[in-house]
């Protein structure tokens, strides 16, 4: 089974699952106001990631990822713009799904809406009230964190530190409040604001009782893991478990946050103004070299995006796309082999200790270099099979190979038959020349035991 870093007990610990063979995943998703950037992209690819893995395991997954159409941001950019809030929300979401779909992140098996949810909400904000955790003020209804008493589990410091550390610093100055740390579950709409009825006045949700609300309501009580970015960490996600503890419900059994994106050695962040867009990232680089470089770092640490490791991420696909039009193309008309079980095993080791992606990686590359080695050696049966195994692991990680060369024209192909020709004749100046007239006209020529292969440069 895999083990993982739980934020909770801050150690990297087995993946218990409350159901044999099952696992029940929620991840916080978008607040869709704005266009994903690249911290969005990593989160998403990194659970993206995992599922696929855990799938490849023989397990059963339930993966949900909710999208809250209803917050503050979303209200504040309606009113900037002028604009219906619902033709932001619905207008952001489906640049979400572009965005997701060029980086292959899988859809969610769940796509819970906030606004979906609200009654569901209120009436776990009123068992809250009955049970004396909540309590209801001028502009809304709050939760005490005094009556939870082992607030601030996730972000490992007492009441009293984070509360001298700033506490949800959106809410401290909110009016009527117990503590500085307690936060808003219901807000009194104001003129023109979305409203729905409730008990305390017309208002919405908190942002920390949505994602509560949907995930028991999907998963059930003690579903196996609760992931996001560690910017989510506190206060959200800890007001999410706080919710649950103080209705005495079992919530996430194991607590998953990845690490942060840094632009030119810099945390990546909205009050910066050094967020980047994703879908600018992907109509400038190769869509695949994300998800690459995301594999490279694990994900607990910091990954830097710059356009030296896009490039190089870019230049180590062009390397596998090579391999795989090599190993795919002339396997074609042969018996497919079977992928080596005990690469395969090692591969799960080294996921199963913390997603270890990159020691994956690693082992992908070296898979490649052996097939091409034993093919250059004319042992095309271990390089079959040796193939087979790093495009096995290539699939399993979401990595999507080009293994086609694309049409060549007769005059390029005749001039890379001229060039074998000329090789094999010894005559090595006029095919370093042939070589050089076609990368000139932008082909490149890769040479094997078993022939040339021509394919755009």
């Amino acid at each position: 089974m895999i083990r993982l870093y739980d934020t909770a007990t801050q150690q990297v610990r087995p993946l218990e699952l409350r159901d044999p063979g099952e696992v029940s995943i929620y991840v916080c998703g978008p607040t869709v106001y704005a266009a994903p950037h690249l911290g969005h992209g990593r989160m998403a690819l990194v659970y993206d990631i995992l599922r696929r893995y855990l799938i490849s395991t023989g397990l059963r997954v339930t993966f949900v990822s909710n999208i809250t159409d209803i917050d503050d941001k979303i209200i504040q950019r309606a009113e900037q713009e002028g604009r219906d809030w619902r033709d932001i929300t619905a207008k952001c979401e489906r640049i979400w799904w572009t965005g997701m779909e060029r980086i292959n992140v899988l859809r969610p098996d769940h796509t819970p809406h906030a606004t979906d949810y609200v009654d569901a909400m209120v009436q776990l904000i009123a068992d809250l009230v009955v049970t004396g955790a909540a309590y209801e003020t001028a502009d809304g209804v709050y939760l005490s964190v005094t009556e939870v008493p082992d607030y601030g589990l996730l972000a490992h410091q007492s009441l009293d530190d984070l509360v001298e550390g700033g506490g949800d610093r959106t809410l401290v100055g909110a009016a009527e409040k117990r503590h500085p740390a307690d936060f808003a579950l219901w807000k009194i709409a104001k003129p023109g604001e979305p409203s729905w009825p409730s008990p305390w006045g017309g208002g919405r949700p908190g942002w920390h009782t949505e994602c509560v609300v949907m995930s028991l309501d999907l998963l059930g009580e003690g579903f196996d893991l609760h992931t996001g970015g560690l910017d989510l960490c506190f206060p959200h996600h800890e007001n999410e478990r706080a919710q649950a503890v103080a209705l005495g419900r079992d919530f996430a059994r194991h607590w998953m946050h990845n690490g942060f994106v840094e632009l030119e050695g810099e945390k990546m962040s909205k009050s910066l103004g050094n967020t980047m867009n994703l879908l600018d990232l992907t109509e400038t680089y190769d869509q695949r070299a994300y998800r690459l470089l995301v594999l490279q770092a694990h994900y607990r640490s910091p990954i830097e995006i710059t356009d030296t490791t896009l490039s190089s991420a870019g230049a180590a696909l062009g390397r596998l796309d090579a391999f795989a039009r090599r190993f795919v193309e002339r396997a074609a008309d042969r018996p497919a082999p079977g992928p080596s079980a005990e690469v395969l095993d090692q591969f799960r080791a080294v996921m199963d200790n913390d997603l270890d992606t990159p020691g994956a990686v690693d082992l992908l590359f070296r898979q490649v270099r052996e097939a091409n080695a034993a093919s250059d050696a004319g042992d095309a049966d271990r390089a079959a099979v040796v193939a087979a195994t790093a495009l096995e692991i290539a699939e399993i990680l979401g990595l999507e190979l080009n293994a086609s060369a694309g049409e060549v024209p007769p005059e390029i192909q005749a001039k890379a038959d001229a060039r074998r020709q000329a090789r094999e004749a010894r005559d090595f100046a006029t095919a370093d020349r042939l070589r050089d007239e076609l990368a000139g006209e932008g082909w490149l020529v890769e040479d094997g035991a078993e022939g040339p292969v021509v394919r755009r440069a």
